[in-house]
């Protein structure tokens, strides 16, 4: 289900960031924001169940999180002129309804904010767009090769309508794609790079898919393609 009503609070009560069911975070990362010296959150739970997820772990929205807010409050404090800022992660971290919340008390104890997306819930993308300093936004495939990676039929509509609302808002980002050799082929890559310039995307990364993590199904149709 890729619908945002689902993970949408009330209007006037939007849940703090204590709310966040944070599943692990990296104090210090240099790739995951480029050229700058970040912390990483990884929030737990994402609608789609993506062929090379390499921690599927993430994916349940039931699991509670393991670190707490006031954990990352701490590493703020500590870490003034260390860090440029943290990125929210995850799993699908635009499906917490804290998100909001968590990027203004991050910017306002003197952090950028960045964030990790796959586009899957438009709206709450949206209400995120003001609030961030820099996207890395995963486009999985052509439209038509969604559902192939992702499992889910409307996956392509939310991605691609997220992907303009960031391109149309002006916020910094960079446009990646894992390329899965068990779906994609190269014309299938040239296809949704040309898709991509025609939308006025200007920085496109292509990422190798990694092994590691991954469930043994998928490990192992890697490595015939590899083989063949």
């Amino acid at each position: 289900m890729t619908s945002d009503a689902a993970c949408c609070a009330g209007a006037g009560d939007e849940p703090t960031a204590d709310s966040l069911a944070i599943a692990g975070m990296t104090p210090l990362s240099t790739c995951d924001w480029p050229d700058k010296l970040v912390a990483t959150l990884f929030l737990q739970g994402c609608p789609w169940q993506c062929t090379y997820c390499h921690n599927p772990g993430l994916i349940d929205p039931r699991a509670p999180g393991q670190v707490p807010w006031s954990r990352v409050r701490g590493l703020m404090r500590r870490r003034h002129g260390l860090l440029d800022g943290v990125v929210l992660s995850g799993g699908e971290p635009t499906r917490q309804p804290g998100l909001p919340a968590a990027a203004r008390e991050i910017r306002e104890a003197g952090y950028g904010v960045g964030l990790h997306t796959s586009g899957a819930y438009p709206r709450r993308l949206a209400a995120m767009l003001p609030l961030v300093d820099w996207i890395g936004f995963d486009v999985k495939a052509p439209a038509a090769l969604y559902r192939a990676i992702t499992g889910v039929g409307a996956a392509a509509d939310a991605a691609f309508t997220s992907l303009r609302l960031v391109l149309d808002s002006g916020v910094d980002v960079q446009v990646r794609t894992t390329v899965d050799p068990t779906v994609l082929s190269p014309s299938d890559v040239e296809e949704l790079r040309a898709t991509l310039r025609r939308l006025g995307v200007r920085h496109h990364v292509l990422q190798q898919v990694r092994p590691d993590g991954t469930t043994p199904e998928y490990r192992a149709a890697l490595a015939a393609v590899r083989r063949a």
